[in-house]
């Protein structure tokens, strides 16, 4: 079977080093391999996505040499998609609202973080009656959609992945809790929208940045929910500065298009897209 990779950037800012790497990964898989290298623009986040930024991904890997096969996919046309989804999800039960703002759980919640940073949910509103629901709901009172963890793990048990250089991994998703799928700001979640769409888009193969192996286990328990083919997944180490810290957007990595401003070649940027440095 050829594998189909992919690079799925969001456009809330220039790409710099570390994404540099990340495209090239997974480009050079697919290339090196005969098969298919696919882009993907995640910008479900209207809020810090920005069509200036989505431009300026397609220029700067262009630049750098990095090809893909067929049209770009773009989330935020698709929205309708997720929404069906969601419906399929809710109409077994697994989906719940919740009407807990982000202050209310952190000044709540005594309890772990989830791997992704954020406080374990309590599960506040996961008793609430259906009539109490649809009251609140009907005064307009803002809520996020919730996958109801434990009704998920009594469909789906005993979930496995394929890593790279480590074989079967046995999934444990209940380290994420009840997770948000939707809320209004974002009506569909991070989460949700990449197993979709590498479903739709038959990946194969899966390579992206260390720091997002642990979402693979959330992702294999929602391919399951769903019935979507499970890829095989590479999670490579991350590009880090001399001190050690990994590259980020919000750090002001050196970005692509002032390497290229300060006179670099798409050759010298591309060398410079080494784990040299990483995480560990």
């Amino acid at each position: 079977m050829s594998i189909v990779t992919r690079f799925a950037p969001s456009p809330t800012g220039l790409l710099h080093l570390g994404s540099a790497y990340s495209a090239l990964t997974a480009w050079r898989r697919a290339r090196d391999a005969g098969g298919r290298f696919l882009l993907r623009l995640e910008d479900i986040d209207k809020a810090r996505c920005r069509l200036e930024f989505a431009d300026a991904i397609l220029e700067d890997l262009t630049w750098l040499g990095v090809d893909w096969d067929g049209e770009v996919r773009v989330q935020s046309q698709h929205m309708d998609e997720y929404g069906s989804a969601l419906n399929a999800l809710a109409a077994r039960g697994l989906l719940y609202p919740c009407f807990c703002s982000r202050t209310d759980i952190h000044q709540s919640s005594t309890a772990p973080h989830t791997p992704d940073g954020a406080p374990l949910y309590p599960g506040t509103c996961r008793g609430l009656s259906d009539d109490e629901r649809a009251a609140r709901i009907a005064t307009g009172e803002r809520y996020a959609l919730r996958l109801d963890m434990q009704r998920a793990l009594s469909v789906c048990t005993s979930l496995t992945f394929e890593e790279e250089g480590e074989g079967t991994v046995l999934c444990h998703p209940e380290q994420f809790g009840d997770v948000v799928l939707a809320r209004k700001d974002v009506p569909a979640s991070y989460h949700l929208c990449v197993t979709h769409d590498d479903a739709l888009q038959g990946i194969t193969l899966v390579t992206r940045g260390e720091d997002l192996k642990p979402a693979t286990h959330l992702h294999r328990l929602l391919q399951a929910l769903m019935g979507w083919p499970t890829p095989r997944h590479a999670h490579h180490p991350l590009l880090t500065d001399p001190s050690g810290r990994r590259l980020a957007k919000r750090d002001a990595a050196a970005t692509l298009r002032a390497l290229r401003a300060g006179g670099h070649s798409a050759a010298e940027v591309r060398a410079m897209a080494q784990p040299i440095r990483t995480s560990r």
